[in-house]
């Protein structure tokens, strides 16, 4: 099984290969003015250069959100496009999913900046299954919430983490049964849902 990965959605972008249970090449692409004109050239090079040709692509993916809405646009728009034109699969994977990879403990509560002093988060388990959904909170209430020992903070510690390789290792993980058409991608944006009513009530 191999799986090609992009993540778009910050400054800090990178791009992955995964071959059989394994990932062969991440690399970081950094566009503060944006990844279009950079996706396909640094795709064609990381192909090129890990040996694998773009028809043994056994599906495509994408972090999908939340993030830079333009970012998320443009690696949904790319993924898709390649997708579409050799007829495979493709899949979105979650940011904050795909930064709960990078955790050792059994819960693990992402964040990522939301601006304005909110953040993204949520938990997940350490197969990376979603366990209370995802929302948009203040950052103080983050803080007080998975201030006990069970929860692993996740966060992407100043320094933004490359997420392709985490991408492709969900797409993995999820298989062909949670592999979709390309034209049914979307955007993962987070804003305020009835998600909250979740998180309210003290879960």
């Amino acid at each position: 099984m191999t799986i090609l990965a992009l993540d778009t959605t910050s400054e800090l972008g990178s791009l992955a290969v995964r071959k059989d249970g394994a990932t062969i090449s991440e690399v970081t692409l950094r566009a503060p003015e944006g990844f279009a004109h950079l996706i396909f050239p640094a795709i064609e090079e990381l192909l090129r250069e890990t040996g694998t040709n773009l028809k043994e692509i056994d599906c495509f993916a994408a972090a999908n959100g939340p993030g830079s809405f333009t970012g998320i646009r443009v690696g949904l728009s790319a993924i898709k496009g390649l997708a579409e034109a050799l007829s495979k699969p493709a899949i979105g994977i979650s940011n904050l999913r795909a930064l709960s990879w990078f955790g050792s403990l059994p819960l693990r509560a992402p964040l990522i900046d939301a601006r304005r002093g909110e953040v993204y988060t949520a938990v997940y388990d350490a197969n990376l299954r979603i366990i209370v959904p995802e929302v948009v909170l203040p950052l103080a209430a983050w803080l007080e919430k998975f201030e006990k020992p069970e929860y692993e903070r996740v966060s992407q510690e100043g320094a933004l983490r490359p997420l392709a390789a985490a991408v492709a290792y969900c797409a993995e993980t999820d298989g062909p049964a949670g592999w979709q058409d390309p034209a049914a991608l979307d955007a993962n944006y987070v804003r305020r849902s009835d998600a909250e009513l979740f998180w309210k009530d003290g879960t």
